[in-house]
């Protein structure tokens, strides 16, 4: 198990640039099932989810080619459909959230998967019930396999339908999406999930040649067709890469600028840290975070306390939520953090209280931060990463605090960013990797 070691305190300087999102390129990957020709993918990040999942398609007969540059090709010509139902299938499934999305493609193309209990963060119950309903009224047919602990899945004939989801599930929709391009008729999906990585991933299936409309809106119609062809695809720059370096110059003082965000695609993520009292300036596609060594967290137009809570796009993404509560410790004011999607995700305020933090935990969902307007610093502490997103925010925290820090687990970040050390090291931050 490695852990970073952080001597805080430095002020960061300079340029860095947003990797691939990843929530994208796990939708957009798995969807290369969907075809027997080639697909190029490029700007595909360097972290370890997506590794994992690249992976196990190679295990699965996919012809992965790594052409350099971040872009991958990929073939899906000959697959070994009996490893699906293998326990090294299994086995590699059950660490991987990612590997449930792919469901719809398997089951479009194939008519037939495997689906274990899919890995990832530990942030509470997150269930598949959209997933499973979606691709069941599709015409699917589950089986408990008492003996390996999944679900076999089959689909002789999927056949479009109208269906109202339960919730506005990303991976849900994208499942649904992937099945239905390749189903007989007509599907209508309403609720569907509609944030910018959905929308990729339909763009993606069009060229590929689906016939997807309403792409952008919470109401999806897809029309079946009987083959798909390869295409070449460009992920968008990470939505939450972009927003733990806003929180990070903010936190740490710094005056840095973040190159190629697209901007069109951040959606509401700038005005909501500029709640927090977080000045940014929008140059053609790049954001500038000047240095501040005070912001001050706004108040609702009546003067109640701000508050900041999740919600589907296009409201505010939880993956952004724990930044947020870590760059509302130094702000000047008070702030309600509400987490509303997951149960576990606010469990890391503990690290920061420890650090000397002022924060009040009202129940696993809300928080309340009393900001320390940078009068008094945090401090150094040993701490570990419990998933992907409280990883980088202690990481912010650590990179603002007085004294040494030490992060174990760090695994959980490399999840999701790719040589954060390094990345971060050349703009002025001490980090090292042990």
């Amino acid at each position: 198990m490695a852990s970073f070691i952080i001597e805080g305190g430095n002020k960061l300087h300079g340029e860095i640039t947003p990797q691939g999102a990843k929530n994208e390129a796990l939708q957009v990957i798995t969807a290369i099932l969907l075809t027997s020709e080639p697909v190029t993918i490029k700007n595909i990040p360097n972290i370890l989810d997506v590794n994992n999942l690249i992976n196990l398609l190679s295990k699965m007969g996919v012809r992965v080619m790594d052409m350099g540059n971040h872009t991958w090709r990929f073939q899906a010509d000959n697959l070994d459909i009996n490893y699906l139902g293998s326990k090294e299938f299994i086995q590699r499934c059950s660490k991987l959230r990612g590997s449930i999305l792919m469901l719809g493609p398997l089951l479009g193309r194939f008519h037939k998967a495997c689906v274990a209990k899919p890995g990832g963060d530990q942030i509470g119950r997150r269930r598949l019930d959209t997933h499973f309903m979606g691709i069941h009224e599709l015409g699917a047919i589950f089986e408990y396999n008492s003996q390996l602990n999944v679900y076999d899945i089959t689909a002789p004939q999927l056949t479009g339908k109208y269906m109202l989801l339960d919730e506005a599930s990303v991976t849900g929709t994208a499942n649904i999406i992937m099945a239905a391009v390749l189903a007989k008729g007509t599907t209508t999906i309403y609720n569907a999930a509609c944030e910018p990585y959905i929308q990729q991933l339909c763009h993606m299936l069009n060229s590929m040649g689906a016939n997807i409309s309403g792409i952008g809106s919470n109401l999806l119609t897809i029309e079946g067709v009987t083959t798909l062809h390869g295409t070449e695809h460009t992920i968008l720059p990470d939505m939450i890469e972009v927003g733990s370096f806003i929180g990070m110059a903010a936190m740490t003082g710094s005056d840095i600028t973040i190159k190629n965000v697209s901007y069109s695609n951040l959606g509401i993520i700038p005005n909501m840290f500029s709640r927090l009292g977080i000045k940014l300036e929008h140059i053609n596609d790049d954001i500038h975070i000047p240095e501040q060594q005070h912001y001050e967290v706004a108040s609702f137009m009546d003067g109640s306390t701000m508050s900041l809570a999740d919600a589907p796009w296009p409201g505010l993404t939880p993956d952004l939520l724990s930044i947020m509560l870590v760059v509302a410790t130094q702000a000047k004011g008070t702030v309600l953090i509400h987490q509303k999607m997951f149960e576990s995700r606010l469990f890391f305020v503990d690290k920061l209280i420890d650090m000397g933090a002022q924060i009040i935990l009202c129940d696993p969902h809300r928080a309340v931060v009393v900001g320390h307007d940078n009068k008094f610093k945090l401090h150094g502490s040993r701490m570990s990463s419990p998933d992907i997103r409280a990883g980088i925010a202690l990481l912010i925290a650590a990179l603002s605090a007085q004294g040494t820090s030490m992060i174990s687990n760090i695994e959980q970040i490399d999840r999701g960013y790719e040589d954060i050390e390094q990345r971060l090291t050349a703009l002025g931050a001490n980090i090292k990797r042990v």
